[in-house]
């Protein structure tokens, strides 16, 4: 019996018969329902949502025990409302909804992804969910995968059922800090091994660049382990969509602080050279404490780079015109000057401040 299941089985009667649950029912991130105008509100800069963030759910919980998610293990099936993941609340819409809100707003929305739960019902029902979605409208969709309870086959179905991008949030950029947040360091289910082997899995089956890999500074890593660990992703054939680590209230990092703000600016840019096959971690040096010198570029040529802003706009998913869809406005920090990832094209302003973030004249 699978780990997700026996946590299943935990779950009390009450739960099991009253809850709804995913596939009649998925969780919606708050930019995304007030995206599709299901919940009241604005954005910061007036920054723009343009992929549907969706999460399944059951009463029965995740049971996985990441130590920096908010809906770490079998806590879930009884504060499912309360529970927040990314920092903000994720309210629950039946798919019917969902599917008319989106064929209603089809205007603003480039992708839809879908996020699992480690929960053994999640790949059927990510499926389902698809195939309904791409049945009532023509937008692309991405999957948030689980490995834990995915096989190759499971992924080969999410394709036929219409997706067509791959999501593996691998988080962690070495095997030891891997076991230690999501591993046997915190009686978690998952493997190291098999996540890379499932980004592997799915770039087989969905093509180079149709499949990446999520990775979260500020964790312990060094610049160098990152750098690397997003090198292997883009050898591979795959993208690395990158965040700043960023505390989940009620998770056991409640209280870490983010990793500085230097830092990131430093690996943000490393993502991006490496991703655009303008650099390779090779030629990246490094300083006795393995932090980023270095990126094998000449300074106009590194200059003109971070002028344009790119580097530090939000990285994941594109839309069919090729621009990124899941731009996830401030999923990482908090609306306000100390933006991470940009969810629209950093002004000159912007470029100015980051500049000075990064210790170079402004």
């Amino acid at each position: 019996m699978s780990q997700a299941t026996q946590l299943e089985n935990q779950c009390p009667p009450c739960w099991q018969q009253t809850q709804p649950q995913s596939p009649e029912v998925a969780r919606m991130s708050l930019a995304a329902a007030m995206t599709l105008d299901f919940a009241p509100g604005s954005f910061y800069r007036n920054a723009c949502l343009s992929c549907i963030n969706l999460l399944l759910t059951y009463r029965s919980g995740c049971a996985a025990k990441c130590a920096y998610c908010g809906l770490s293990g079998a806590k879930e099936k009884k504060e499912s409302s309360s529970k927040s993941f990314i920092r903000v609340t994720w309210p629950a819409f039946s798919v019917d909804e969902i599917v008319a809100g989106i064929v209603r707003r089809q205007e603003r929305v480039k992708r839809i992804c879908i996020s699992m739960l480690t929960n053994s019902r999640a790949p059927r029902d990510a499926a389902e969910i698809c195939r309904r979605l791409r049945q009532a409208i023509d937008i692309p969709v991405s999957m948030l995968v689980s490995p834990t309870i995915l096989t190759r086959r499971n992924l080969e179905e999410l394709r036929d059922a219409g997706a067509d991008k791959i999501g593996v949030a691998i988080d962690l950029a070495t095997p030891e800090l891997f076991d230690h947040y999501r591993g046997s360091g915190v009686g978690g289910p998952h493997s190291w091994k098999r996540y890379w082997q499932c980004l592997g899995e799915s770039l087989d089956i969905f093509g180079k660049g149709m499949a990446g890999a999520h990775f979260m500074v500020g964790m312990g890593e060094t610049e160098q382990d990152m750098c690397r660990a997003m090198q292997r992703v883009h050898d591979m054939g795959g993208n690395t969509h990158l965040f700043s680590f960023f505390p989940e209230g009620g998770s056991p990092l409640a209280h870490r602080l983010p990793p500085p703000i230097d830092q990131y600016r430093r690996i943000q840019l490393a993502r991006w050279l490496i991703d655009n096959d303008h650099a390779h971690e090779r030629f990246f040096t490094y300083n006795d404490r393995r932090a980023l010198t270095g990126y094998g570029l000449s300074k106009g040529d590194l200059d003109a780079v971070i002028d344009t802003g790119e580097p530090f706009r939000t990285c994941g998913c594109t839309g069919r015109d090729g621009e990124v869809a899941c731009n996830r406005p401030y999923a990482n920090s908090r609306p306000g000057p100390g933006i991470r990832n940009y969810p629209f094209k950093p002004e000159e302003a912007d470029v100015r401040h980051i500049r000075l973030q990064m210790g170079l004249p402004a």
